[in-house]
């Protein structure tokens, strides 16, 4: 298939289900990005009027279809601290270098470094991120009345059990439908979307941050906006790789990057936080039929609608039937066979998950959760291949020659293991180290393979290496001074 008639399909081959998914996945944009909005201590219609925007320019910057993204995450949590030290001016300034940053990350390719995410740090990932979407709707569910969970439980019987009877409308469409119609015919003490903050009343237009054009503000936007750069990009290509499981597809990370770096650069312009991809909206999406550009499109289109033309009619929506959705979304989210493979998976496997897990569900940073993940994957990789490392030696019968045979890698978490196999008072006076089937990796290796063969030539000994492969004998020919035997 062309490029030309790829992107078609991407935007016109389901039609009706991406049409009714963005609907819905507006819906659910709108409770978490006005909450994240108060994290970061902006008004709600900055964040609204971001997601507006982030969804319509990705649609078509963006390399993952069906993908939602939005104003919330790790993100806001970065920006507080720029919104609380010097102002809302700052932050759209932010934003634009943020944009630029993601650009520029694009470009360099820098999303290769998701390859270094594990399962169990993605396994982690999500399951966090569902609880911590269901802890979201745990405060709409506290000091309220009894109307409120009977709602939620219609809502919940709603959404699970008419998709086996009708499925032509997604189900959470029709549950906020016939609980907003329910609540404006039956008056009961609920909370609304109006409840939720003030709602955009006017279209987005340009604007251009009113900060100095100096060293000084680059010196204070600078490392925010890199913060929020880097957590902004480690949660979109993460939320890509789980829609690429989820739907047995391939797409363009570095597209997704860049894409993202557009569309932020333009919510700075028209006065809106940074963003980034929205896993448990995404995951809602592909749960009712979304795949492709448009329904991405619709999400931030249809939240511009609702927000200005519906507005009236948005703010009656009761505030259960979003909690109701976003437990189903919670439910779909969290990978319970990980629950069952904690038993059946290795340990470090299982340690690795359940630590991300925690960081994030602790900090409430999915970026922090990766981090700590991937480092314990490394740190738990690297103790493994350091403890296959073995060395073996014989003796000649006249005891004048010993050989020492090498299996496995040599690097800087086995290197002390490696010399501590050596014995430096050997009676032995030509000694042999063979190293067929080990190699040598990095400086580490070779600087302690360096500093034994001298320690040992120090001790009277004719040391000589044989067997090394063509990569080990580059390395110790470049960085040190041994000569390896042909």
């Amino acid at each position: 298939m062309s490029a030309l008639a790829r992107y078609r399909q991407e935007w016109f081959g389901n039609i009706t289900r991406d049409t009714l998914a963005g609907m819905v996945g507006t819906f659910a944009l709108i409770p978490e990005v006005i909450a994240f909005s108060f994290v970061a201590g902006v008004d709600p219609a900055v964040g609204l009027y971001a997601s507006f925007v982030i969804s319509v320019v990705i649609a078509f910057t963006g390399g993952r279809p069906g993908m939602i993204s939005g104003a919330a995450g790790s993100v806001a949590l970065v920006a507080a601290a720029l919104v609380r030290g010097h102002g809302v001016q700052y932050l759209l300034a932010a934003t634009l270098l943020c944009g630029l940053l993601q650009v520029v990350f694009g470009v360099l390719r820098l999303h290769v470094l998701m390859r270094y995410v594990s399962r169990p740090v993605r396994t982690g990932f999500v399951n966090a991120l569902a609880i911590l979407i269901f802890s979201a709707q745990v405060p709409h569910m506290l000091h309220v009345t009894w109307h409120t969970y009977a709602m939620i439980a219609l809502g919940l019987v709603i959404i699970y059990t008419l998709p086996r009877l009708f499925s032509a409308i997604p189900s959470p469409l029709i549950c906020i439908l016939v609980l907003t119609v329910v609540s404006v015919l039956c008056p009961m003490p609920l909370h609304t979307v109006a409840d939720l903050g003030r709602l955009p009343d006017s279209l987005p237009h340009l604007v251009w941050p009113d900060v100095p054009f100096s060293l000084d503000t680059l010196n204070i936007i600078a490392p925010y906006a890199l913060a929020m750069a880097s957590v902004g990009m480690l949660e979109s290509m993460m939320t890509a790789r789980v829609v690429d499981d989820l739907t047995e597809t391939h797409s363009s990370k570095r597209q997704e990057c860049m894409g993202l770096g557009v569309a932020n650069i333009a919510v700075g312009l028209f006065g809106g936080i940074a963003g980034c991809g929205m896993i448990g909206q995404t995951v809602g999406n592909l749960r009712y039929g979304g795949r492709g550009r448009l329904s991405t499109f619709v999400a931030g289109a249809f939240l511009l609608l609702l927000m200005v033309v519906l507005r009236p009619w948005v703010a009656q929506v009761p505030v259960a039937a979003l909690v109701a959705i976003m437990i189903m979304v919670s439910a779909s989210t969290f990978s319970w066979s990980s629950l069952r493979d904690l038993v059946h998976h290795p340990r470090t496997t299982s340690v690795i998950m359940l630590a991300t897990v925690a960081v994030v569900v602790g900090t409430h940073d999915l970026a922090a959760g990766v981090a700590v993940g991937v480092l314990l994957n490394g740190l738990f990789f690297a103790f493994q291949v350091s403890s296959m490392l073995s060395v073996s030696s014989t003796l000649s019968d006249d005891g004048t020659r010993r050989t020492y045979i090498v299996n496995g890698q040599v690097f800087f978490a086995s290197s002390d293991g490696f010399a501590d196999a050596f014995d430096l008072h050997d009676t032995a006076r030509h000694i042999t180290i063979d190293l067929t089937h080990a190699h040598i990796w990095d400086m580490t290796a070779a600087g302690m393979l360096e500093e034994l063969i001298g320690k040992m030539e120090a001790q009277g000994m004719d040391v000589q290496l044989i067997g090394l492969n063509g990569a080990s004998t580059k390395l110790l020919a470049r960085h040190t001074r041994l000569q390896p035997a042909d």
